[in-house]
């Protein structure tokens, strides 16, 4: 949440811990199964415990990249240590506080014979040449922001002029455009940037103990994608991090409120070629096509 200028923005965290898994893809078609990894959890004590539902799809067609999310978080805890809380040393903490979010975003590839997404983040291509992509497209989110008492610590109420702010609903949509491209080093090293602008329209509706209120404004918002790896016959390898900024305004004041969706993965992969059988229960696959425009 944005201040005025020169005020720290407040920002607020859920405990999420590392998670690990194994993953199997091929063509458009991703299976996960993760757990969380024992050797790196949270610290519940100083910043809260979290209830996490976190639903991320995120489907790599040959001409097509679509996103879909379903987020549903329970239990923050404001950073930096301190910021927020009477004691200087201390977590400021909201049990109470829920974010849910539910969107989606859907962009063609004008390139997608050279370029591919499924090279650098899933695996099951091998791109062996520099090449990019434009990308067009369309995104839609919905979601709120609420909590038992005011979102802004009582510490904070004489900064941040969302001050009485209880809960904040949204919805937006709108157009995107971006770009996408793979720098490819001796066939096997590469680095792939995408970056996707959008400008939705934006509804926001905040309530406090005094009523509610709306407001309609133009939400630019960014998504991020930075991929870097191995590629070879047998063997990949990538390091893949993933941003997207969601940017809204409400009546109270044009201070944003900013919620972001991420995730940062390590994945070591091994190609294997599917026998005849197989190969046949897999001709679906084969056969889907995305619509064409």
């Amino acid at each position: 949440m944005e201040g005025p200028e020169g005020i720290k923005a407040l920002r607020y965290k859920p405990n999420t811990p590392m998670t690990m898994g194994l993953s199997a893809s091929y063509g458009v078609l991703t299976l996960n199964v993760g757990f969380t990894a024992p050797f790196f959890q949270p610290n519940i004590a100083e910043t809260g415990k979290s209830k996490v539902l976190d639903l991320q799809t995120h489907i790599y067609a040959r001409d097509w990249v679509i996103d879909l999310y379903g987020q549903f978080y329970k239990g923050y805890h404001a950073t930096p240590k301190g910021y927020g809380s009477i004691n200087p040393s201390a977590y400021y903490i909201r049990p109470d506080m829920r974010v849910n979010l539910l969107g989606a975003s859907v962009y063609r590839l004008l390139n997608g014979e050279q370029f591919s997404y499924r090279a650098s983040i899933l695996q099951n291509e091998w791109q062996k040449k520099s090449a990019g992509s434009l990308l067009l497209g369309f995104e839609a989110y919905t979601g709120r922001a609420k909590g038992d008492s005011a979102l802004v610590p009582g510490s904070l109420s004489s900064t941040f002029r969302q001050k009485d702010i209880t809960k904040m609903r949204f919805t937006e949509f709108g157009p995107g455009i971006g770009y996408a491209y793979t720098y490819v080093y001796e066939e096997n090293y590469f680095i792939t940037g995408s970056l996707t602008a959008m400008g939705d329209v934006s509804f926001v509706k905040e309530t406090s103990e005094y009523g509610s209120a709306r407001r309609t404004t133009v939400s630019p918002n960014v998504m991020v994608r930075i991929v870097a790896g191995y590629n070879s016959d047998d063997w990949m390898l990538n390091l893949a991090w993933l941003n997207s900024s969601t940017n809204l305004a409400g009546k109270s004041s044009n201070d944003q409120y900013l919620i972001k969706i991420g995730s940062f993965r390590i994945a070591l992969a091994r190609r294997i070629t599917p026998g005849k059988k197989l190969k046949k229960q897999l001709k679906k696959i084969d056969d889907f096509q995305m619509p064409q425009l």
